[in-house]
């Protein structure tokens, strides 16, 4: 009986399905497939609109006041491509397909999904909401119920919660965790794989990967204070008076300000904790002056409101972490939190094969020629894609 040949159509799909399976942060978030670009062919820079829940002020009294619709969309621009070249041989097609997979697809397709992922961990630059202690690696329970108290203080949904912690962070977690009653069957692949699994204090899986990334403080000094007050609603800015003539505060570095604390979304009423700031842009200071950006500010009386109070002058600001100082930025975060989406590649034509497969929101195109000269088959397998931090509020860094 004759060997059978193994097709793009198949290949194609395995390597899909070992994508997926070697993504850690990116399989857990929201990934919408983007059929608009199905027909046609996707290409770097084409942008999404995504349209995010109406909120709206709840009135008493029996007296009907109707609200103009607060409607928000963010934009979400697919403008990464990346592709890693394969070389096989004919001889190598008439492998079974698992034997194929494991010898020529994973090795590369690994590699793949690796960088993908490093890119989607760097969502954590648009996230404000922190725990843990900067500089000293999560080891026990209690980092990872304060992560799910964030998120339940800003009403995220209770389901699917998801944790992504570095090497370091989860060889001490399940050391710091082992002790606790847990079934059977989560104990015995906590130390089958090193990892905690799956249903563990209210997330739904916690997992590590290697693709966390660490950040960089800025050199801002201690002693920082609000130069001057915020009255606009919406505003993005906050002016600061720094220690340092030249200080530098980069994008991702988290701030409270003394007398400014976050609110439910919901009730609007505080949390207790103070709001944590996010920069969104790097900025140095100018003598003693310097502007940060940061996300939108609203009070109790919006219906967007994400702070009781604006920052006012001579409002003591305070830094998490230490002066150009490099912390892990573990990951905490609600599936819709972050949205992730792949698009349709051309398909070109005057080649040996080409195919598009869709698996699961991820859509993956395989391109192979026939090299005659050496009787090989270079071939490249490309995902075009995009992701964003939609909904911030329900996420949360665990600094490391």
């Amino acid at each position: 009986m004759a060997n059978s040949i193994l097709t793009v159509d198949m290949i194609t799909l395995k390597s899909l399905e070992i994508l997926e399976n070697n993504l850690a942060v990116t399989r857990n978030v929201n990934r919408q497939y983007d059929k608009s670009f199905a027909n046609v062919g996707a290409k770097i820079g084409d942008t999404l609109r995504i349209r995010l829940p109406d909120r709206a002020l709840v009135t008493d009294g029996a007296a009907l006041q109707v609200q103009d619709e607060s409607q928000q969309k963010v934009s979400l621009t697919v403008a990464t491509q990346k592709h890693i070249g394969v070389n096989f041989t004919s001889a190598e097609l008439t492998m079974s397909l698992d034997d194929f997979a494991e010898l020529i697809l994973k090795p590369r397709i690994s590699q793949l999904a690796a960088s993908i992922d490093a890119d989607v961990c760097n969502s954590y630059k648009q996230i404000g909401n922190s725990v843990g202690t900067a500089g000293t690696t999560p080891a026990t329970s209690l980092v990872l119920l304060q992560g799910q108290q964030k998120l339940n203080e800003f009403a995220a949904g209770m389901s699917p919660r998801y944790a992504t912690v570095n090497p370091s962070a989860n060889a001490n977690l399940v050391e710091g965790m082992k002790g606790l009653f847990n079934p059977g069957s989560t104990l015995s692949r906590q130390f089958k794989s090193g990892m905690m699994g799956e249903d563990v204090l209210g997330y739904t899986e916690i997992n590590m990967s290697q693709s966390i990334k660490q950040f960089t403080t800025g050199s801002r000094s201690s002693g920082a204070t609000v130069a001057t007050t915020v009255s606009t609603e919406g505003a993005t800015t906050i002016a600061l008076t720094t220690n340092g003539a030249s200080d530098t505060i980069k994008a991702g570095d988290v701030f409270t300000v003394a007398t400014v604390f976050a609110v439910n979304p919901q009730t609007r009423e505080t949390t207790g904790s103070l709001y944590q700031f996010v920069v969104e842009a790097d900025a140095t200071a100018s003598g003693s002056a310097v502007t940060v950006t940061v996300p939108a500010m609203y009070t109790a009386t919006h219906a967007l409101a994400t702070i009781d109070s604006f920052p006012a002058s001579a409002d003591a600001i305070t830094f998490i972490g230490g002066v150009s100082t490099a912390y892990p930025q573990n990951l905490i975060y609600h599936k819709d939190a972050i949205a992730f989406v792949t698009a349709d590649l051309l398909l070109p034509d005057g080649v040996a094969f080409a195919a598009r497969k869709v698996h699961n929101g991820i859509s993956m195109r395989i391109v192979r020629q026939y090299d005659i000269n050496n009787d090989r088959m270079p071939c490249r397998i490309d995902v075009l894609y995009g992701y964003k931090v939609i909904r911030p509020e329900m996420a949360c860094r665990l600094w490391g």
